[in-house]
């Protein structure tokens, strides 16, 4: 196995991500915990991430205690290189020119990190990621230069005994030329790592993992009929059978006729015992008057919980909760277990008290979405399923900029439905990533028939991502934009203008809240 040392990157999941893809087994780590003496397989090596951090501030993250004692080869990314030169007596050093985005960088040297470059990179150049500050500016004894770039002028480094390596770019991700060929290159070349990981091997272990912790117990899901949450009743299903009690609370922030078309899908491949339940007036009740996305999705979270609690009550012998939490939903809410910075939080974990009465568990919080597809089509979940448009925990309480109420959710269902319609007839849909609308609590001046309007705004969104955590805006066909904008305004009653998102991730996020 690879040991991933998170100092807080929004990228260390990628890491892993691609870690896997290349079916070596990984776990993270994070930079304020003990090096676990005893690992399930043989440690190969570590890869230390970047990080918001300078290594000169005071409470910066350090190495932890004897991982350079171990001997395994490492390789530093961005601030894991920053640290790995400055801690072993190297010059880091604040950048007047900063470098943020695509930079060239020339390969000195065609070490065992950059072997086989020699045909894939012109004349030694390679275009690569870089999000940095701190740059490197001395190397410490025995490492060697191997790669430069114009403001950078150690932008991959090594030592001379090749057990230590650091970049000062991100091969991690999609940007970067060959960054897989360079993490492939310290896996199987320097750790002489071994493939052990696939998607089989994780339901395998997935399965067995929720039967010895399920045990005689019984589990609750928290069943919204999405890609994760049906993955996780899938997976669930396959280890408890009969112990399995999936909750579906419509809490009346779900799509148009959502409630009934899922429950009927999931019965038609699920044995477990599906529980309907009809929350509506809770969740309107408890979000009236609220406007603050991040209360919205406290509110929510809760009332979820207690709604939970409640029917769990009803079944002996409950024990624990289960969520179809992912990677990014941890990663974005809060430090998982590096110093990330929070952007926002998710219901799935933003809003669970502290007292909850029933023991949560997780087994997709390592995945990413492409990744619960594939689990998903492993354990023959349909792909009527599988391939539906990521939905927020939330809801539409977060694509309703503004206050919740019974006007303005019909306004936003309808007009959602017709733009998924539309994706769908025009073969767009498949293409996208997640496609959606907002209402805006924005009102315009209109015409229609001959007569003035003073109405509300929607906002078409749609992007191209393949695990969500960067993302594009689609490029949808203008005459697609112009049909969902014509149904919307003439069959909603209350719109009469549509926006089209152009925003990527980053700088902004895919949802609006």
């Amino acid at each position: 196995m690879i040991l991933i040392i998170d100092y807080g990157s929004q990228y260390t999941q990628l890491i892993a991500r691609r870690i896997r893809e290349l079916g070596v087994f990984c776990e993270i780590l994070s930079c304020y915990d003990e090096i676990p003496q005893k690992t399930k397989y043989e440690l190969k090596g570590f890869i230390l991430s970047g990080g918001p951090s300078s290594v000169y501030q005071d409470d910066s993250p350090k190495l932890q205690n004897g991982l350079l004692e171990l001997g395994k080869p490492i390789l530093g990314i961005c601030y894991g290189a920053q640290l790995l030169a400055h801690t072993l007596g190297g010059g880091v050093h604040f950048s007047k020119k900063r470098e943020y985005g695509f930079t060239t960088i020339k390969i000195k040297e065609y070490t065992d990190l950059f072997h086989g470059f020699e045909d894939k990179a012109s004349s030694g150049n390679l275009k690569v990621w870089m999000s940095h500050g701190d740059k490197i500016t001395a190397l410490p004894k025995d490492f060697t230069q191997i790669a430069t770039s114009d403001n950078s002028p150690y932008a991959a480094i090594q030592e001379k005994n090749k057990k230590l390596y650091g970049v000062q770019f991100h091969p991690e991700v999609i940007h970067t030329d060959f960054g897989g060929e360079i993490l492939k290159n310290f896996l199987f070349k320097i750790c002489n790592a071994e493939k052990n990981w696939d998607i089989g091997s994780f339901v395998k272990r997935t399965v067995e993992g929720l039967r010895k912790e399920i045990g005689e117990d019984k589990v609750v899901l928290g069943l919204s009929g999405g890609v994760d949450s049906s993955v996780t009743a899938a997976l669930l299903s396959k280890a408890a059978k009969d112990k399995v009690n999936a909750i579906f609370v419509d809490n009346g922030l779900l799509r148009k006729n959502e409630f009934e078309e899922v429950v009927k899908a999931l019965k038609s491949f699920l044995s477990i015992n599906i529980i309907p339940v009809d929350a509506k007036e809770k969740f309107l009740s408890g979000l009236k008057g609220v406007v603050d996305p991040e209360q919205k999705r406290k509110i929510i979270g809760r009332l979820f919980i207690e709604v939970f609690e409640e029917e769990a009550k009803k079944i002996e012998g409950v024990k624990f909760l289960a969520q179809g939490t992912l990677y990014p939903d941890l990663i974005e809410s809060k430090s998982f277990r590096g110093p990330s910075a929070t952007i926002k939080s998710h219901h799935n974990v933003g809003g669970l008290p502290e007292n909850m009465n029933l023991i949560l568990i997780e087994p997709l919080k390592e995945l990413f979405k492409d990744e619960v597809r594939k689990v998903g089509k492993e354990l023959g979940v349909p792909d009527m399923i599988l391939n539906r448009h990521p939905f927020p925990g939330p809801g539409l309480a977060v694509r309703i900029i503004g206050e919740i109420t019974e006007e303005s959710l019909h306004v936003l269902k309808e007009a959602d439905a017709i733009t998924i319609d539309e994706l769908i007839k025009s073969d767009q849909y498949d293409k996208i990533w997640q496609a959606f609308t907002v209402l805006l609590p924005v009102k315009s001046v209109g015409v229609m028939g001959d007569e003035r309007t003073y109405e509300k705004t929607i906002v078409v969104r749609a992007v191209t991502s393949t695990d969500g955590m960067t993302a594009d805006w689609a490029k949808i066909p203008y005459e697609v934009l112009e049909k969902i904008s014509g149904r919307i305004i003439n069959e909603v009653k209350g719109v009469n203008r549509v926006v089209y998102d152009i925003s990527s991730k980053p700088p902004s996020t895919i949802e609006w809240e």
